[in-house]
């Protein structure tokens, strides 16, 4: 954890911010309902059309919040285009900075109804907390950036010095598709010096992090052959181990017996510099009593600092459609987390190598390539995350965490590349219960105001400094 402090001359008026952001708290909320109610999703399988009107949504949000320069966007990859994107900015005041706020619209499909407690595309709160389906993650994103700049323009009036781009995506949840396209078509358009990007999360309900670490991320496919064609099971079995059977024996052969993982080249470390006690761990994850948790070092560590391999997918057969036969054929799909500094094409290189060395009984074994993501790691030592961390303390009235995530934004990485210059900082609202891409995904509506606020205190600060 951290604590911060910033001179007193260069303070904004922070209780003015916070009184402005409670006052229309209950229209921040409203304007979140509403966008909640639009089943925008990136997927091809899905209407197009609710994504054309959450982008035009948004859009109206953004000119509605005083903004003129608002525009819908759309990348293009492959030829083909991609989600629409919101772009809207305010020009800084010469020798004042810049900065892009990053959140987006689209949502993951809503899934199994059955699951869900409420309906997932109409926002109910309960016991403090906003449930649907993009409430947290990440149309709450899109609202703590609104919400802070109508507190800074109630307060400050609308020429704060800083200059705000607004960079509401339309196809994060499919991927980010045309995200490096779109970066290197609008560069001076999205051209800044602090990026914020909203779409994490903090500690835990009443305590507010920074995220200064994220784990790369490569996944792919093997495939396991062991006959021409399906034959017999009686009439063959015994001598011939069907692939199913010769696929568990590979994927076994990826975590040793403490669960560490067993593949030469995929690196880590044991410095995440946070204690995460394991009951909490295990209340967040929702593990099962009687199992054992995998790994050996910190939890934190084995979280945030160190590869992790899952199996997401496997085609075999169903058991409603079983049959009495050797099956020839059996597929697998991975993903792999990576700690922060490991290469992505290292790693998948790693894994070639693996699935090559541990074919079981000489089965052939086809290994696809998937996508890749780099780490991310932040010097929060640079002055916008420690004006960033003050803001958030001062918000929550409690030292924030510097913590890391397990999971992957891939396309932190094209923001690095694309605006070297630039220091990238991820915040967020969602806590360990808001059940991002799940069902019942909510919101904890005391963070989501307090984030409001933090953002108004980071954004009120920056505009008193000086362009570096």
């Amino acid at each position: 954890m951290t604590s911060t402090s910033q001179s007193s001359s260069t303070l904004p008026d922070e209780a003015a911010l916070r009184a402005s952001v409670a006052a229309a708290f209950s229209r921040t909320v409203e304007d979140l309902t509403s966008l909640v109610a639009i089943p925008g999703i990136a997927w091809d399988s899905f209407d197009p059309a609710h994504l054309d009107h959450s982008a035009e949504a948004v859009a109206a949000l953004l000119r509605g919040a005083g903004l003129d320069e608002v525009q819908i966007l759309r990348g293009e990859a492959d030829g083909k285009p991609g989600g629409p994107a919101v772009v809207a900015r305010r020009r800084a005041k010469a020798g004042k900075p810049t900065v892009l706020l990053y959140a987006h619209h689209d949502v993951q499909p809503p899934g199994d109804l059955e699951l869900w407690e409420t309906e997932p595309f109409t926002a109910t709160e309960r016991n403090g907390r906003l449930y649907g389906r993009g409430a947290a993650d990440d149309k709450a994103g899109i609202l703590v950036h609104v919400g802070a700049l109508r507190a800074l323009d109630e307060v400050l009036g609308e020429d704060p010095g800083v200059g705000i781009t607004f960079f509401i995506e339309g196809e994060e949840e499919a991927g980010s598709p045309t995200f490096r396209n779109f970066l290197e078509t609008h560069r001076d358009l999205l051209q800044a010096d602090v990026i914020v990007v909203a779409d994490s999360g903090n500690w835990k309900v009443g305590t507010p992090a920074l995220t200064t670490s994220l784990r790369g991320l490569v996944d792919g496919t093997f495939e396991v052959r062991v006959l021409d064609h399906a034959v017999h099971s009686g009439m063959f079995g015994g001598p011939v181990l069907d692939a199913p059977t010769l696929l568990a024996r590979l994927i076994s052969t990826f975590h040793d017996e403490e669960g560490n993982l067993a593949i030469e080249g995929l690196t880590g470390f044991d410095d995440a510099g946070v204690d995460y006690p394991e009951q909490d761990f295990r209340n967040d994850s929702s593990v099962l009593d009687s199992v054992r948790l995998a790994g050996s070092g910190t939890i934190a560590s084995r979280l945030w600092t160190k590869p992790a391999l899952s199996i997401i997918g496997i085609d075999v057969p169903s058991v409603a459609m079983a049959s009495n036969t050797i099956q020839p054929a059996a597929r697998a799909k991975f993903s792999v987390r990576l700690a922060p500094g490991q290469d992505p094409a290292a790693a998948m290189q790693a894994m070639a190598r693996h699935l090559e060395a541990h074919r079981p009984f000489g089965a052939e074994v086809v290994f696809t390539l998937g996508e890749s993501g780099n780490a991310f790691a932040t010097d929060t030592s640079a002055p916008a995350a420690q004006t960033a961390l003050w803001a958030l303390e001062t918000a929550w009235g409690t030292t924030p965490v510097e913590m890391g995530v397990g999971g992957s934004i891939p396309f932190i990485a094209d923001l690095v590349e694309v605006f070297p210059a630039a220091q990238i900082l991820i915040t967020g609202v969602e806590d360990p219960d808001s059940r991002a891409h799940s069902a019942n995904e909510s919101l904890n509506l005391a963070d989501f105001e307090n984030a409001i606020l933090a953002e108004a205190l980071l954004l009120a600060r920056l505009g008193i400094q000086e362009t570096p």
